[in-house]
């Protein structure tokens, strides 16, 4: 006989604290991989590093102001910018000379 498989009509906190997890831990490698294409892309001579590049400093600055959100303390808010900027300015540059 097959069992059914539970159903559970709504979400509760082991299920967001799940899901935050997976998230985070997904995120972790996306930086990783994007780490070690960066590299790739500056051994090999192609200008994509620039690109990979950005996107680290966007995932930095959202991690930042994920913790100003939470903290509400002004430095997370303002290194945040800082690299936000940097990764507009890789990202303008990479789409302007390729």
């Amino acid at each position: 006989m097959k069992r059914e498989p539970r159903q559970r009509p709504i979400k509760d906190e082991r299920d967001q604290q799940i899901e935050t997890g997976a998230r985070s831990y997904a995120l972790e490698w996306v930086i990783a991989v994007t780490q070690v294409l960066t590299v790739m892309c500056l051994v090999k001579g192609n200008s994509a590093w620039k690109g990979c590049l950005s996107i680290l400093f966007f995932g930095i600055a959202f991690a930042l102001f994920y913790q100003y959100g939470e903290y509400q303390e002004k430095p997370f808010r303002q290194v945040g910018i800082v690299f936000l900027i940097a990764g507009i300015v890789l990202l303008v540059w990479f789409g302007i000379t390729g």
